[in-house]
């Protein structure tokens, strides 16, 4: 917890992500739970990213990956918010050649505008109901479970699972801990 507070896991994190390989990124969410004595008192001042949902509490994981699955990024919202929520903030600065997503971030202003002004070429599928289906690389889409198999790690750690932690500097060393643990090799 000490570390947290003094920045000691953000700092190793940076540094074992400086060297990505950004030929493609990759960009998703995931839903966790949170248990109910992760929640602070109503009206609480503390940023807890905590939401209210069908399912109860939960905080939904953004997180964008570079090409062999190492995460050099993520964010944390409220579980009801929407993946653009967390493509607006992780959008910013990225280096890639391609981004690769899901169907959520099929939209033309919040991303697909901003990466064609990056000179990012975005391979995300269009929604069914698109008047103008785009034409996306179907070859390079199936990368796209190197970042699912990034959210199944996490979720092996107990307290990712359940978020049990309601300090949101602490749940987000935990991710930098188990992040640094990813073994991309197997």
């Amino acid at each position: 917890m000490r570390w947290s507070r003094k920045g000691v896991w953000l700092r190793v994190f940076k540094a074992l992500v400086e060297d990505s390989d950004n030929e493609y990124a990759m960009i998703d969410s995931t839903i966790v739970r949170a248990h109910q004595h992760a929640a602070r008192a109503k009206g609480s001042s503390r940023n807890e990213c905590i939401g209210r949902s069908r399912g109860g509490l939960s905080t939904k994981i953004h997180a964008l990956c570079d090409a062999p699955g190492n995460p050099p990024a993520f964010h944390l919202t409220p579980g009801q918010a929407c993946d653009l929520d967390g493509a607006d903030v992780l959008l910013d600065g990225i280096q890639a050649g391609n981004l690769i997503a899901d169907k959520g971030y099929d939209a033309i202003e919040r991303v697909i505008d901003r990466l064609k002004a990056a000179q990012i070429r975005p391979v995300i599928p269009p929604k069914s109901n698109r008047k103008a289906p785009r034409d996306h690389d179907k070859a390079l889409s199936k990368a796209r479970h190197l970042i699912e198999n990034l959210f199944e790690k996490l979720k092996r750690y107990r307290a990712m699972a359940t978020r049990y932690d309601w300090y949101f500097p602490a749940l987000s060393s935990s991710q930098l801990q188990s992040s640094g643990l990813i073994d991309n090799t197997a």
